[in-house]
């Protein structure tokens, strides 16, 4: 790898022995993809993954610490994913106990090493830091150190940031040291389309669905998406990038799509149009049928296929401000129409704290939270990961979640069915 004379210089030692380290583990990170220089980190803020204090990760805490001690703290302020407890979360009192005392049992250990390396506020844990009230939102162009592949895929996608699909722990290093292995989504080439994906369907199609089919059709490709733009319209609006937050965190968990295009709507799309597309690019139709064959096709890894749920999480990449509003609106007529005063399984909705206080400010809040829907910023994927939680037949609407937990995935309908009436639709 070519390095420029300061970037010799700190992996040689002049800027001590952990700064060293830390530049030669993101060289040999870079070399394994072909990377032949490193650039700099130039966002404004950086974004972790890692954000619970699971007790098994004894060597994080102990590089944290190193850095902590050695002065080698971020170079930007970052937020950081949700944090994996909330008290206002039902479970039993064996849950809880797993949860603290063989899960996330360091995790005030671990949030004050994050205060200590740059954490932006105490507030800052959320998957979706690109929101405006978390403010934690990329510029066109601006250089990343990411890893939370939601994150990425929405801020390479619709920010026209650069940033790969990086390893947890991999994010801190770039922001410390500054640099960042030039390869992948940082690159013109990298960016380049291989799939070309033709939406043929009658209605708008739903984001989670319509995520999954993609993510796990292309893989880690880049998709060129035609025929979104009749449902989404040519602006990049609240609602659309909504839409746009849920269908890439889907591409990105049941696939690993870390960049999308979106033909007359996202950034490079508007302004390369399908000069983005490799000569040679594969086709892939989606319509009606093809969208109820993926859905059909997901597996029920419940023990009882037909048990009762039991909880239901809405949230996953973290629900935003329009989000919470919609979802206000949509649970009162659902209760009117089904002749219920309140939600009928426990359901939690989810989101970043920045935003659940500007919705609270909001006569939105106590009409949601009469209607028995409990909020909250948890971290639903780190909820589910304690052993009984996976028991537990749990409902969402999250892709996401489907893909990582045992919770069962629910179009937005069937859930709002569920949760107000009751039975499966």
């Amino acid at each position: 790898m070519i390095l420029t004379k300061e970037q010799q210089e700190i992996l040689d030692g002049a800027k001590g022995e952990v700064l060293s380290k830390v530049m030669e583990t993101l060289i040999k990170y870079g070399e394994v993809f072909g990377a032949e220089k490193m650039v700099p980190v130039t966002g404004e803020h950086n974004h972790l993954v890692t954000s619970f204090g699971l007790k098994a990760l004894g060597p994080v805490y102990e590089l944290m610490d190193k850095l902590i001690e050695s002065g080698n703290v971020s170079k930007q302020t970052f937020s950081v994913d949700p944090r994996p407890l909330d008290k206002n979360v039902p479970s039993s009192l064996l849950q809880n106990f797993i949860f603290k005392n063989f899960m996330y049992s360091r995790q005030d250990f671990y949030e004050k090493q994050l205060e200590k390396l740059g954490l932006m506020e105490k507030d800052a844990f959320t998957c979706t830091c690109y929101m405006d009230e978390v403010g934690n939102r990329p510029k066109k162009g601006d250089v990343l150190s990411w890893a939370e592949s939601s994150a990425v895929v929405y801020a390479n996608s619709v920010l026209g940031a650069r940033c790969n699909r990086n390893s947890g722990i991999m994010d801190i290093m770039g922001s410390v040291v500054g640099y960042v292995p030039y390869f992948g989504l940082l690159t013109d080439e990298g960016r380049k389309a291989k799939w070309i994906v033709e939406i043929k369907t009658t209605k708008k199609p739903e984001a989670q669905l319509l995520g999954s089919a993609i993510g796990m059709k292309v893989m880690e490709d880049v998709p060129y998406i035609t025929g979104l733009d009749k449902w989404l319209g040519n602006e990049l609006d609240d609602a659309t990038c909504t839409y746009l937050k849920d269908f890439g965190a889907a591409t990105a968990s049941n696939g690993a799509v870390g960049l999308y295009h979106i033909e007359n709507l996202t950034p490079e799309a508007l302004e390369q149009g399908r000069s983005l597309i490799e000569e040679g690019a594969e086709i892939y139709v989606i319509d009606d049928a093809e969208l109820e064959r993926v859905y059909k096709n997901y597996p029920v890894i419940w023990k009882n296929a037909d048990a009762t749920p039991k909880l239901c999480f809405m949230g996953c990449p973290h629900m935003s401000f329009k989000q919470l509003c919609d979802w206000t609106d949509k649970v009162e007529e659902g209760l009117k129409a089904a002749g219920n005063k309140k939600v009928v399984i426990p359901t939690v909705f989810t989101a970043a704290p920045k935003v659940l206080e500007e919705f609270n400010k909001t006569p939105y809040a106590a009409r949601l939270k009469a209607t028995g829907v409990i909020t909250s910023y948890i971290c639903p994927l780190m909820y589910m990961n304690n052993p009984l939680s996976g028991k537990m037949p749990v409902i969402t609407s999250s892709n996401k979640l489907r893909t990582y937990t045992t919770a069962r995935y629910y179009t937005d309908d069937e859930i709002l069915v569920q949760i107000t009436k009751g039975g499966k639709n």
